[in-house]
């Protein structure tokens, strides 16, 4: 149990769920949900059942350093600050690097930190299992998540079926990886029945994502490998600072998973949801007997079916004739889009960028 750490991804700016996710506060610290917990704060407490607490750390932006320690009530150390964006892949090797300069033989959990998993029993069973297996062999294991439905948001993980793991129960080989797939292809996928949704939610000993990054990566490894000496220091952050102005900005999933030939899946039902955007909240929360979602607020409606409404705590809201609709006040913005627009909303925040600057992001 002692060699079980944790790294929570935490970077993200969560711009399809603005206005309600801004710069000084993202989707993941965030009550999205309206269920008393942040995004954050519910990976924290789930990981904290098959994890030593202590062994879990936090990488985010350097501006949310501390609402990650106020809502975590996390050791300041434990809080890994990149001082850029630079995708997963980089801010994985920091992580991975932190801790092994701590604990060279630790086997490590890599997860987002504003994902929902509603079966928490069913997850804790998977993630002993995905660690037992992590620490026992050179593999680089992702969770596979049983698709419901032929969704084109995801991107898609193909089981070797004839390639299973002797004592681990639906483990299997990875045979592909696949982007966001059109419908057409998406159905091919769900008849199938060997592909899963890629969580992005990985399990790996020190000693096999570091061959991976050296092998696959050699610039990022080069980088973080270098200057190891300076991590868990009073010189890493500006080390870190040097360090990230070079590195790429490119994804794990790109950069090692779809290139390394010891790729695992361990194909799962655990309630999963990366909760990307409003209608996969609409999802998860419950309906009046009209289908609306009110997550905020004190709503009046009228005439109204299978909207979401987000109302700023303090006001009433008098809502009449609206059908699917999103309906977000976050005091300052006023938000109303069809939900089957909601992809635009980045369109529009662009131009609201163009027009008012940084305010209002």
């Amino acid at each position: 149990m002692n060699n079980r750490y944790v790294i929570i991804m935490a970077g993200g700016i969560g711009s399809r769920f603005w206005p309600l996710s801004r710069k000084e506060k993202p989707k993941q610290f965030l009550d999205i949900l309206g269920r008393g917990e942040t995004l954050i704060q519910q990976t924290f407490r789930r990981f904290k059942k098959v994890c030593p607490e202590e062994n879990i750390f936090v990488v985010t932006n350097v501006e949310h350093r501390q609402i990650a320690i106020d809502q975590l009530g996390i050791k300041p150390g434990r809080v890994l600050c990149e001082p850029l964006r630079r995708n997963t892949a980089p801010c994985i090797a920091y992580g991975v690097f932190r801790i092994k300069k701590e604990n060279p033989d630790a086997v490590i959990a890599v997860t987002p930190a504003d994902h929902l998993i509603e079966k928490e029993e069913e997850f804790y069973n998977i993630v002993n299992i995905a660690y037992s297996f992590s620490e026992k062999h050179n593999a680089l294991l992702t969770l596979g998540i049983k698709p419901s439905r032929p969704e084109t948001g995801y991107g898609y993980i193909q089981a070797n079926e004839k390639k299973p793991v002797e004592g681990f129960e639906k483990l299997h080989k990875v045979k592909t990886f696949t982007e966001k797939p059109n419908l057409e292809l998406a159905k091919v996928f769900l008849e199938s029945g060997d592909f899963y949704w890629n969580s992005g939610i990985f399990f790996w000993s020190v000693n096999s994502i570091l061959k991976a990054f050296s092998k696959y990566l050699p610039d990022i490894y080069m980088a973080f490998e270098e200057g190891q000496h300076f991590l868990g220091t009073e010189k890493e952050e500006s080390f870190i600072s040097r360090t990230y102005i070079s590195l790429p900005s490119i994804s794990i999933d790109y950069g090692i998973m779809e290139k390394a030939d010891n790729v695992y899946v361990l194909s799962t039902d655990i309630g999963w949801s990366d909760l990307g955007a409003w209608s996969s909240l609409y999802e998860h929360s419950v309906t009046d007997e009209n289908g609306n979602v009110n997550v905020n607020g004190h709503l009046f409606i009228y005439s109204s079916k299978r909207n979401i409404f987000n109302i700023k705590p303090g006001k009433v809201a008098v809502i009449q004739g609206l059908e699917d609709y999103i309906v977000v006040d976050s005091g300052d913005v006023l938000l109303i889009v069809k939900k089957e627009d909601e992809q635009n909303i980045k369109y529009y925040l662009d131009d609201v960028k163009k027009k008012t600057g940084d305010k209002f992001l």
